[in-house]
């Protein structure tokens, strides 16, 4: 009980108040690279309203099995992207984890990484899951490179699944398991 839950090496997790998520998810939207990377929708920028109007639909009421955090930096509590578990099923004790670092400047600076072991250590130790998921796009190798320093594994892929610029990508599915979590050297690190 020593430690903060929702601070990590680099970054910490936080509840995020509207009218910065707004601003911030609305300015990131209009860079294609990310959003190509979040999603698998075509790119397309979105206004601050009808950022506004999304977070407004999904943020309320909170419910019992989704657990959203924005990522802050500790240095300069600059706000930097999102994280969450998305779908939560208790009977089985296990979740979706998506994550989206909208500030390009820090993309490849180890801020995921770190968001992320903050988010698997809420889920092992804080909701007691077994076992948590994600999917990521075969061009996104600065992801895969991420998660694999996290822990998760990869379980398989969805060949040829997304188009982008006339060619066919995979999706990869990847995952980690409480006690594979234990076991990895680098969550005693957080």
């Amino acid at each position: 009980m020593e430690q903060d839950l929702f601070r990590g090496e680099l970054v910490r997790l936080v509840a995020e108040d509207t009218d910065s998520m707004v601003k911030a998810f609305s300015h990131w939207s209009r860079n294609s690279e990310f959003t190509r990377l979040a999603g698998s929708q075509p790119a397309i920028p979105h206004s601050a309203r009808a950022t506004r109007k999304w977070i407004e639909e999904n943020a309320e009421p909170i419910k019992v099995d989704n657990y959203a955090f924005s990522i802050r930096t500790l240095a300069d509590d600059r706000l930097l992207g999102d994280i969450g578990l998305d779908g939560v099923h208790w009977s089985h004790r296990e979740s979706f984890v998506g994550i989206g670092i909208g500030d390009s400047e820090a993309w490849g600076k180890g801020y995921g990484t770190d968001a992320m072991r903050i988010i698997l250590r809420y889920a092992f130790e804080e909701l007691n899951l077994r076992r948590v998921s994600l999917n990521v796009f075969e061009y996104n190798p600065r992801a895969i490179r991420s998660y694999e320093k996290a822990g998760f594994k990869h379980e398989g892929r969805m060949r040829g699944y997304l188009n982008r610029e006339g060619r066919r990508w995979d999706v990869i599915f990847m995952g980690i398991l409480q006690e594979e979590w234990r076991n990895h050297d680098d969550h005693i690190a957080t």
